[in-house]
Order: C-alpha cells, then sequence, then structure tokens
C-alpha cells in the first residue's frame, strides 16, 4: 500500500498539468489580484490579501484533489486498472491509495499560495493561524478528491478532464474563492452559501478571524462529502466492469 501511494504521488508530481494548474496558476492568479490595481489603505489592503491568500490556496487545493480524477480515467482507459487487480492490493486499498495520494499533493499546493502570501505579500498571522489554515483545507479536500474519482472511474480520460476542470472553476466562481460573495447578486450568493467551495473558503477564512468553523459550514461540508462519495462508489462500480 505504501509503495503504491509513493508511486502514484511521483507519477502526480510528474504531470506538468498538475504543476501548472495546482501550484503555478494559483499562486500566479494570487499576486497578480493583489498586487495590480488594488487601492484602499495600508490595513485594506493587508486585509485583502489574507483573504485572497486563502481564496487561491483553496483554489490550488480543489485543483490538486480534483485532478486526481484525469489520472483515474487515464489508467483505466491504458488498462492500469486490469493490471493492479492482479495485485495483492484490493479494490478498497487502490481507491484509498488513490486518496492518500491527492491527500499528499494537496498539501503542497496549499503551502505554495501560503508561502506567497507570507514572503510576497508579508501577511501576518500568528503560528497557530497559519498550522489551522494548512490543516482545515487539507482536511477540507476530502469531498473534492471523491468527486475527482467519482470523474475518474465512471468517465472516459478527455471526458473526465472537461467535466472537472469545469467543475473546479464553476464551483470556485460560484462559491466565492475568486470574488467575495458580499459582492454577489443577492440571488448568487444566496445559492453560494449552499455550495461546497464557499464552505470550504469558509474553513480558512474563520482562522482570519481567530474562530472556529461553524456548525453550518462543517454540516454542509458533510453533507456534500456523502453525495460525493456515494457518486464515487456508483462511478467505481460502473467502472470496475468496462475496465
Amino acid at each position: 500500500m505504501t509503495e503504491y501511494v509513493k508511486l502514484e504521488v511521483r507519477r502526480a508530481l510528474r504531470d506538468p498539468g498538475f504543476i501548472i494548474m495546482g501550484f503555478a496558476m494559483p499562486v500566479l492568479m494570487y499576486l497578480l489580484f493583489t498586487n495590480l490595481g488594488v487601492g484602499g489603505d495600508s490595513k485594506d489592503k493587508a486585509d485583502y490579501q489574507a483573504y485572497y491568500m486563502i481564496g487561491m490556496a483553496a483554489y490550488g487545493a480543489l485543483g490538486a484533489s480534483m485532478g486526481i480524477g484525469t489520472g483515474v480515467a487515464e489508467d483505466k482507459g491504458h488498462g492500469w486498472l486490469r493490471q493492479l487487480r492482479v495485485t495483492p492490493l484490493s479494490p478498497l486499498h487502490v481507491v484509498i491509495g488513490r486518496a492518500l495520494t491527492a491527500g499528499v499533493t494537496v498539501l503542497p499546493a496549499i503551502c505554495a499560495v501560503l508561502l506567497a502570501g507570507r514572503l510576497v505579500n508579508g501577511v501576518h498571522l500568528a503560528l497557530w493561524q497559519w498550522a489551522a489554515t494548512v490543516l482545515l483545507l487539507w482536511v477540507g479536500t476530502v469531498p473534492f478528491t471523491l468527486l475527482g474519482l467519482g470523474n475518474g472511474y465512471g468517465l472516459t480520460g478527455q471526458t473526465t478532464g472537461v467535466v472537472s476542470t469545469a467543475c473546479m472553476m464553476g464551483l470556485s466562481v460560484v462559491g466565492g474563492l475568486w470574488v467575495p460573495i458580499d459582492a454577489f447578486p443577492h440571488w448568487l450568493a444566496a445559492v453560494s452559501r449552499w455550495t461546497p467551495t464557499q464552505r470550504f473558503g469558509r474553513l480558512g477564512w474563520s482562522v482570519l478571524d481567530g474562530r472556529a468553523p461553524t456548525a453550518g459550514t462543517v454540516a454542509i461540508l458533510g453533507g456534500w462529502l456523502a453525495v460525493f462519495a456515494g457518486y464515487a462508489v456508483l462511478s467505481y462500480r460502473r467502472g470496475a466492469r468496462t475496465a
């Protein structure tokens, strides 16, 4: 199991698409959006840089966690899943191994944006806030990992990439990771509050306010976790019959 996870992590980190979408793009977007055309006094700018740092760290984590599905779909098309059936790994171990792979690759994606915030923009947080932000965003990616796995097991390689990217971009925008929902129309802000990405972002934003995530945030994320877990299980069963 350990060797399998190591193999998958090495494969993910060698993927140029993963490096671009999981690391480079969120960092670039964060630095551009927080340093070009940002007015106001120094305190407002510092607050915006800290707020947007969380949003882009969540966006990078989202891309890294959902990107696991593209690799699954490609493996299914290349017959890798059939090869895994002759190993001592059970189907459950294979799925858990993929989920653990996403968990490992998500951490650098989160830390890359946080480092940019600290080293380039000079965002100041207490040590416990940095640690809590990393931990909460890391744990909060589990529902999106399951969504990515569901896409990977249920769709073809090319379709998975398109669908996962569309989900990632759409959920990020509607969930307020790019633009605060205070700038949304009332109806869109109401919808956003029920999205998994808005609640995912609130895990980190709550740390900036020095408090724990609310029960509502945890409950809504838990509901989406159940939905995406069911989707992943159904997709895996379907994919296992056709792989």
